[in-house]
């Protein structure tokens, strides 16, 4: 989109911040989105109500909009990276806790620094989610009593919240970019092409994925990253020949494991496959690692820009996990199982007589509209596991889960998760799509080093203490 259009609309969303300042006085409007209490606020599903904080506030308005505008994964990620920061940047740009490389510069020190928070995050959000937040900001600000460090927050929140967006106005991030190939990545010629499974793709309450002819987002894995150095920075090694031994032991097992009728997946490995699926009616794969965050960090006994930190580490390496996953994925441009059981065997001129057409075959959960090599689930969970491990201090933390969302599986109520380490929780939110049949092994287990490598980098290198 062109670089008028969007300061037109920024103008716009500046001006609702100031707005919303003034209007806030009257305590008369309602938020928009559902408030902490209610059915449709995730938080609420989680969160101590002596643990409600603006960070959460602002982490709940984006996660309901992501499953109310049913926004895609990686585009998903994108949104909570880009509000999660801006929001620690203005907050940080007066408090000044923490080095950060974008220079935001000092704020006034007078200012209340969760007040330039949401501010700040809430405009990068409308920016993100082209819908300007106005009765949720206003219903923010009526928390803060009226002062001038109020009126200097939503002042340098302002600032700073145009600056970020200015900075990442030629990200590569625009729709008229991400959704098509622009000749940035060469198909495949061989038989392990990826190619659209089939015509329809369907879950009730209706369709999880439209009819298409062409993948999702071919340009995201070239969106300028926050942390990593460039986005084929952990890109995936080859994928195997097809041709090959170890090629035809994950064909033989995602074949038997992974298909609707197995009759070798247990009870246990059906239950996961439908838990962290986290398809397009809900809160997403890296939507569920935010909220998994809001659980297991609300009793963490840190400051407010201590968790303003943690939350944009989560967000942002969530973002740059969805940029290396598409970057591997149409580097790579590897067929799903569906097609290699159901279309392609023949082609693999494998020697193994396991590598065997079957052209009945379906995968258990939906087969998504995008290549397989890496799993984008399994970068999303190893990027936030180690990440929470390392803002945590140890990986040994034991925690349950329940689905956030059970519109699509209704068979989840009631349905508890165990975890006894957050590798533990990776792990499985990762071989779920193995249970699915919607991945190969070597997806996961590539996908898993790139996520750590991720969030040990971000950890290490951004937002460092001051000394």
């Amino acid at each position: 989109m062109g670089r008028a259009l969007i300061h037109g609309r920024r103008s716009f969303l500046y001006a609702a911040a100031s707005a919303a300042t003034v209007l806030s006085s009257t305590g008369c409007v309602a938020p928009k989105v559902a408030p902490y209490g209610k059915k449709s606020s995730y938080t609420s599903q989680i969160l101590k109500p002596e643990n409600q904080s603006t960070v959460f506030y602002w982490l709940d308005a984006a996660m309901q909009q992501v499953r109310d505008q049913r926004v895609a994964p990686p585009r998903a990620a994108y949104y909570f990276g880009l509000a999660t920061a801006t929001g620690f940047l203005a907050a940080n740009g007066i408090v000044q806790a923490y080095e950060e490389p974008y220079g935001i510069g000092a704020g006034p020190t007078q200012a209340d620094p969760e007040v330039a928070y949401g501010v700040a995050f809430s405009i990068a959000a409308a920016e993100a989610f082209q819908q300007p937040f106005l009765f949720d900001r206003m219903a923010f600000l009526n928390r803060f009593p009226g002062s001038e460090a109020k009126s200097l927050g939503v002042q340098w929140g302002q600032i700073a919240a145009k600056h970020v967006l200015d900075m990442r106005t030629h990200d590569g991030s625009e729709p008229s970019k991400v959704n098509y190939y622009l000749g940035r990545f060469e198909r495949r010629k061989d038989a392990l092409r990826w190619r659209p499974t089939g015509p329809f793709y369907g879950a009730t309450p209706g369709p999880a994925f439209p009819t298409f002819d062409r993948g999702l987002y071919p340009g995201h894995g070239c969106i300028k990253p926050w942390t990593m150095n460039s986005c084929e920075q952990f890109r995936a090694a080859p994928f195997y020949d097809p041709r090959s031994p170890e090629f035809a032991e994950e064909f033989d097992m995602i074949r038997r494991l992974g298909g609707a009728d197995s009759t070798i997946r247990t009870e246990n490995e059906s239950e996961i496959a439908l838990f962290w699926e986290d398809g397009p009616w809900g809160i997403t794969p890296p939507g569920h690692m935010l909220y998994i965050g809001v659980q297991l960090l609300q009793d963490l006994e840190i400051s407010f820009i201590e968790q303003a930190r943690a939350f944009a580490l989560l967000g942002m390496t969530q973002c740059d996990a969805s940029i290396s996953a598409w970057d591997s994925k149409y580097f790579h441009d590897i067929l799903r199982p569906e097609s290699a059981i159901r279309n392609q065997a023949p082609e693999f001129n494998n020697p193994d007589p396991r590598v065997v057409l079957e052209p009945d075959w379906l995968s258990y959960i939906p087969t998504p509209e995008f290549p397989a090599y890496t799993s984008g689930h399994s970068t999303f969970a190893a990027v936030a596991a180690e990440m929470l491990a390392l803002i945590i201090g140890r990986d040994d933390v034991s925690f349950s889960g329940r689905s956030p969302d059970l519109v699509l599986w209704p068979q989840l109520a009631g349905v508890t998760r165990h975890w006894t380490r957050l590798s533990h929780m990776a792990n499985e939110n990762g071989m779920s799509r193995l249970y699915g049949g919607v991945h190969w092994l070597f997806d996961h287990t590539e996908a898993l080093k790139a996520g750590r490598a991720i969030a040990r980098q971000a950890f290490e290198s951004t937002f460092t203490p001051k000394a």
